[in-house]
This record gives structure tokens, sequence and C-alpha cells, in this order.
């Protein structure tokens, strides 16, 4: 299992991701650019200590993260087909969230083998870039047993 973010717009959200995968001892991909320096003081303020513990691999741009992408990419969306409880995670999976501004662009979209959607009430339309992922990733964990001991 891994967390792939396609052009993060927001360090506080990657450094909360960041520190949520040292915790749970699952890698990150970055697909760049980034919309702030990855050295950015709300990243390390947000991830603490733990992010450096993170395993973490950037990749120049989508078709670098393609050629280095293990597993399928099932991707987190608005606009996902299926909903979170019905989805049947596996083994190597690459949750992928997109940028908060921009979401990712439609040749990303139908890359994904599986889009999934966070159901929420009426006249919501998104929840938090690190919070949706952190939500993903614990149904994901659960259903493949991978749970850290």
């Amino acid at each position: 299992m891994r967390i792939a973010l396609y052009q993060p717009d927001i360090a506080g959200n990657v450094g909360t991701i960041l520190r949520m995968a040292a915790c749970f001892g699952v890698p990150v991909d970055i697909v760049e650019p980034c919309g702030f320096p990855f050295s950015d003081r709300k990243l390390k303020r947000a991830g603490m200590d733990y992010a450096a513990r993170a395993e973490i691999r950037r990749h120049a741009d989508w078709q670098a993260f393609r050629d280095s992408a293990p597993g399928r990419l099932v991707l987190l969306t608005v606009d996902g087909g299926t909903a979170l409880p019905d989805a049947r995670f596996e083994p190597g999976d690459v949750l992928l969230a997109g940028s908060e501004t921009a979401g990712v662009p439609p040749e990303v979209h139908e890359a994904a083998g599986l889009r999934i959607r966070i159901p929420m009430r009426a006249g919501f339309r998104s929840l938090n870039v690190a919070i949706a992922t952190g939500i993903a990733l614990g149904e994901a964990l659960r259903q493949t047993g991978d749970w850290p001991e």
C-alpha cells in the first residue's frame, strides 16, 4: 500500500499526510510540481518530527511517477463512481489524492484502476485532502490486514 499526492498545493496537508504515513509505515509518492517549497516550515510544523521518518519518493512529473508506480492506482475523487464502503482494496494499491485546488487532470482520472468517493451529506462537496486520505487509508489497511503490529 502506498499514498501518492498529485501536485499538492498546501504544505500543511502534505505534512499531515507524511506524519500519518510514518505512523502507519506507508510510503508516499509526491508528483511535482508542488505549490510550495518542499522545505516550507508549514510542512515541517504539520509533520512534526514524524515526517522525517516517512518514506518519500518525489517525482518530477506525472510521467516519471507512472514509469515507477507499482500497483493499481486508486483515485480519491468527488467524481468517483465507487463509494468508499463498496470499494475493494488490494495489497499494493496506490491511493492517489489530487491537488487541493485543481484535483487531477483527465489523463490521471483515466489512468486510475478504481475511482472512489467518500460519501457525505447532501450539500457538502469535499473533505480536506489529508482527512480524506486518512479515511481511505484506514479502510484500505483494514481490508488488506496491513495495520501495523
